[in-house]
C-alpha cells in the first residue's frame, strides 16, 4: 500500500471516529439547544472525508474480495435516541436521485445518520484489524453507495432547519 493510500485512510478514520463520537454525544442529549447545528457539523466534517474519497482514484481490492468481519453493531440505540432527541423535525422530503428519480421521497434524518455510522464502523473494523486498503475500499464504495446519499441528504436537511431557526424569527415590536 503507497504512502499516499496510508495519509488517506488515517485521515477517513479519524473522521469516522470523530463523527461517530459527535453522533453518540450528541444521541445522549450532550448537545443541548446546540444539537441542530453541531449535527451539522458532524455531517459537514465527515461529507469531507466523503469528498476525498470521491475524488480519489478507485480503491481495488486483491482479488477484488473483502475480507469477512463479524456482524457490525446494532445502531438502533443511537437511532432511536436521535429520533427522540429530534422529535418532530426527524421526518423530512427528499429528493433521492436529482438525474435518475426526481420524485419526493420520505425520509429520517436519525435513520439517515445511523446508516452514515454503520457504513463507517464497517470500515473502521476493517482499519482497526490492520487492513487500511479494505477500509477505504469499504468507505469509498459505501460512499458512493448509500452513506453518501445519506449523508448529503441528512446536510441538506439540517442546514435548512439551522437556518430556519436563524432566519425565520419573529418581528420585534417597538414602542414609541
Amino acid at each position: 500500500m503507497s504512502d499516499e493510500w496510508d495519509a488517506l485512510a488515517e485521515r477517513v478514520a479519524g473522521h469516522a471516529r470523530n463523527y461517530l463520537d459527535g453522533l453518540t454525544r450528541l444521541a445522549r442529549g450532550e448537545g443541548g439547544d446546540a444539537t441542530l447545528p453541531l449535527l451539522l457539523m458532524e455531517v459537514s466534517q465527515v461529507s469531507l472525508a466523503g469528498a476525498q474519497l470521491g475524488a480519489s482514484r478507485d480503491v481495488i481490492l486483491s482479488g477484488n474480495w473483502e475480507p469477512h468481519l463479524s456482524e457490525d453493531p446494532d445502531l438502533d440505540e443511537i437511532r432511536t435516541a436521535l429520533a427522540e432527541r429530534l422529535g418532530p423535525v426527524d421526518d423530512y422530503a427528499e429528493v433521492f436521485d436529482p438525474y435518475k428519480d426526481t420524485s419526493v421521497t420520505p425520509y429520517r434524518l436519525s435513520d439517515d445518520l445511523a446508516a452514515v455510522a454503520a457504513d463507517l464502523i464497517h470500515g473502521l473494523r476493517h482499519y482497526q484489524a490492520g487492513r487500511p486498503l479494505e477500509a477505504l475500499w469499504w468507505w469509498q464504495y459505501s460512499y458512493f453507495n448509500t452513506w453518501g446519499n445519506h449523508a448529503g441528504a441528512a446536510l441538506r436537511a439540517l442546514q435548512a432547519l439551522v437556518a430556519h431557526t436563524r432566519l425565520d424569527v419573529v418581528e420585534e415590536r417597538t414602542t414609541a
